[in-house]
């Protein structure tokens, strides 16, 4: 049984959770750390974009500041994401690792899996989302939402057929990253005050629709779950689906700065998070 490790950020602010993720990738890569899971959440709450999202096109930053949200740019694509009441997670391994499949798809299969195992822990009854039909794979491919709960991709988590995790992947210099939402509760409208709709007949409609389409944990049981059950659960989870022990660390003094700085320079600044 293979050693990764393991680390519980808790609450951090946007820019220093999306550094921290770029620093994890770049300490495995260079062979400073072994493949990794990290947990953490988000203060303040904050409203993360994909990173090919046109902000200015789609995002309301006016309804973004009245509801004190922060916002950053992920280094992953998908579309816009409210992390609030969640646990957000992420997987950081080399692209030649043993268990990886060469396909971007098929390695974000064999990821999800600890998802599926960490929800079958809290007693949910998840399954892979598999668009079968050419609308559903057109549909990924053009999405009538910015919102990205709107609809599952490629091997997402549903119960019932509604989505009830979200993910992204990104691959850089032989390493990749997937990070995603699981999501404890959700506020459906703060979610779609801060995105831009042609009218609001048009808004009402797709928030309609949406609660068919996404829900969180604490809705679909007369069980209320906190963040800890959800952290114990998919830490097991991950153990299982890819065969793992987890052993848990934190970061150095000299990690932290190298985190820092790369907040100052890159995931801090409007260059980075307004770019398009």
């Amino acid at each position: 049984m293979e050693t990764w490790f393991y680390l519980d950020s808790e609450n951090k602010d946007p820019a220093y959770n999306m550094a921290l993720d770029e620093k994890l990738m770049d300490w495995h890569r260079e062979k400073k750390l072994p493949p990794i899971i990290r947990f953490y959440g988000w203060n303040p709450a904050t409203l993360s974009v994909g990173y090919f999202q046109k902000v200015e096109k789609e995002i309301d930053l006016k309804a973004v500041k009245e509801h004190g949200l922060g916002f950053v740019r992920r280094p992953t694509g998908g579309r816009g994401v409210l992390h609030e009441d969640e646990l957000t997670y992420s997987v950081i391994v080399s692209e030649d690792h043993p268990q990886m499949p060469e396909t971007v798809t098929e390695a974000y299969r064999v990821i999800s899996e600890g998802l599926l195992e960490g929800f079958r822990e809290l007693g949910l009854d998840a399954e892979f989302s598999i668009p079968r039909t050419d609308e559903e794979k057109n549909a990924l491919k053009r999405p009538r939402s910015a919102v990205c709960f709107d609809a599952p991709s490629w091997y997402e988590l549903v119960v019932e057929g509604r989505k009830i995790a979200g993910s992204a992947q990104t691959r850089q210099k032989n390493v990749i990253l997937q990070h995603g939402s699981i999501i404890l509760t959700l506020d459906e409208d703060k979610l779609f005050d801060i995105f831009k709709y042609p009218n609001e007949r048009v808004r009402e409609r797709m928030q309609k629709a949406f609660k068919n389409k996404a829900v969180a944990i604490n809705d679909l049981t007369n069980k209320k779950f906190t963040i800890e059950d959800m952290k114990n659960a998919f830490k097991v989870g991950f153990e299982k689906a890819l065969n793992i022990s987890l052993n848990p660390i934190s970061l150095t003094k000299e990690q932290e700065r190298e985190v820092q700085d790369l907040v100052s320079v890159k995931y801090g600044t409007d260059d980075w998070n307004f770019k398009m």
